[in-house]
């Protein structure tokens, strides 16, 4: 009736025809695409609901274009000999002094699966800075531009126009003017409101800026959905940083709806720089089809101290998803506690299933999530595992000092991973991301009193309280966990 009150029957009837067969089409592509069956299921349900817009939502969201050639990495490493390179590195680590520590050694299994499946080189010689704050990240990000001496490469999903984003484009802007090598890699979709002239200033400077995956129609339906979500900045191949802050001012002044962005960076020396520099230069290689091997930018020198770091990355192009099987791993190798921190928790079959299992079996898991969301959607669909969590013996805290972005795991008091994916779906299987595991007992320590005093500013939920919780609220969570493997 739609279409006859507008056109003729004869158009109308050919419409038709063209909506069911359009219809079914999808469904085949859904049905077809052989992955989670929750999320097949769910986007059947869209279909079912919404017809029409779930079929663009389909296309521009929900195509797996995992192994399509715009995710090859041909050409930027010779895969035999990093899997040589990865072996001998792994050889030599069981009789480093480090696996006397018995809590650590019962951890190689997930050095030896990283290195297994994404090619993650473990490094010895490093030096570990945790930076638990906003102000503190980027005074130290600063710090080491300002001294920078021969290249500076960043690469960012979100970087704001503002106050703190435009101080780093005019010290860019001066390294760039005093001959030093500035690259740049920011998320078109991340950016979207940045201004033309922001990046034309720092172009016009010689500094080499280029977008990740930048959305224009029409390839915007297979582009938009996949995006670059690390943080990364690499100075001289000799100091690198890595974690969940964004260049924005919000991780230092908050906003008036969700307070301070808490959020935790880690700053790196040593060995584990030429992992993070590998990963810039492969996303170059991928924006720029530029291949860099110059020597000069795998500084081969050795910290002072002995905090043992394995720099994992994964994203569309990976034959796994190694962070999520680093998360899993590590989850299921607990003996004593697990310590998670999550802004969007919307975990997978497997990662529940750890979770709980670990729980029952004595093991203290705690999960910090936010009191309020910048994302309502995600905000209920994250509540809506809380029963269940609650159930299985989880300790769950809502944040109540501002807004907790950090994606932070500590197992055991000696295995920590921080970085840029959070506990979710789409930071497993969609987004570009890297992830720092550090296997160290003072450095698990020291995040540990960070995340403990989180625990602090924050409300312990109770399966009592949960459960006197508003009837409209639990109807809301519930809605929005069917599309929880969406989102």
């Amino acid at each position: 009736m739609f279409f006859q009150n507008i056109f003729g029957e004869q158009v109308t009837l050919v419409l038709e025809i063209i909506y069911f067969l359009t219809i079914a089409f999808t469904v085949v592509l859904i049905i077809q695409q052989k992955g989670d069956p929750l999320k097949t299921i769910s986007w059947l349900l869209v279909l079912f609901l919404l017809p029409v817009i779930g079929i663009v939502f389909y296309f521009f969201f929900g195509k797996n274009y995992r192994k399509e050639k715009i995710f090859s990495r041909k050409g930027i490493a010779d895969l035999e000999q990093m899997r040589i390179l990865t072996q001998d590195t792994f050889i030599g680590l069981p009789h480093s002094n480090l696996f006397k520590n018995k809590k650590l050694h019962q951890k190689m299994h997930i050095m030896r699966l990283l290195l297994n499946s994404s090619k993650s080189l473990v490094t010895e010689y490093n030096r570990v800075k945790v930076l638990n704050n906003g102000l503190n990240t980027f005074e130290a990000i600063f710090d080491a531009i300002e001294n920078a001496h021969d290249h500076i490469h960043l690469e960012y999903y979100i970087i704001d126009d503002d106050k703190i984003g435009n101080q780093l484009r005019e010290l860019l802007i001066r390294k760039a003017n005093e001959g030093i090598k500035v690259r740049l890699i920011y998320d078109d979709v991340g950016c979207w409101g940045l201004p033309d002239e922001f990046i034309d200033s720092m172009t016009d400077a010689g500094i080499e800026v280029y977008p990740f995956l930048p959305v224009r129609f029409p390839t915007l339906t297979y582009k938009i959905n996949y995006r670059n979500h690390r943080k990364i900045v690499v100075v001289d191949g000799k100091i690198g940083f890595v974690g969940g802050l964004n260049i924005a001012d919000r991780y230092i002044d908050g906003n008036p709806e969700y307070g301070i962005w808490r959020d935790t960076h880690l700053q790196i020396e040593g060995e584990a720089v030429s992992s993070l520099q590998v990963v810039f230069l492969i996303d170059w290689f991928f924006v720029s089809d530029q291949v860099i091997r110059d020597e000069k930018y795998f500084i081969t020198g050795k910290a002072d101290e002995h905090h043992l770091v394995q720099i994992t990355a994964s994203g569309p192009d990976s034959d796994y998803a190694s962070i999520m099987q680093a998360y899993f791993a590590a989850i299921a190798s607990a003996q004593s506690s697990i310590y998670i921190s999550s802004p969007y928790f919307l975990p997978n079959e497997s990662i529940l299933t750890a979770l709980k299992t670990a729980s029952l079996s004595g093991v203290d898991v705690r999960i910090l999530l936010p009191a309020r969301s910048d994302s309502r959607i995600v905000f209920w669909a994250t509540r809506s595992y809380v029963t269940e969590l609650l159930k299985a013996g989880i300790n769950i805290y809502f944040y109540e000092k501002g807004f907790p972005h950090s994606k932070l795991l500590i197992v055991d008091g000696v295995l920590s991973s921080v970085g840029t994916a959070n506990m979710d779906i789409r930071s497993f299987d969609q987004n570009f991301e890297v992830s720092a595991l550090i296997y160290d007992e003072a450095i698990s320590k020291e995040l540990q009193e960070y995340y403990l005093t989180d625990l602090s500013h924050s409300t312990h939920i109770t399966a009592e309280t949960w459960e006197n919780r508003p009837r409209w609220d639990g109807i809301r969570e519930s809605v929005a966990r069917i599309f929880s493997p969406l989102l």
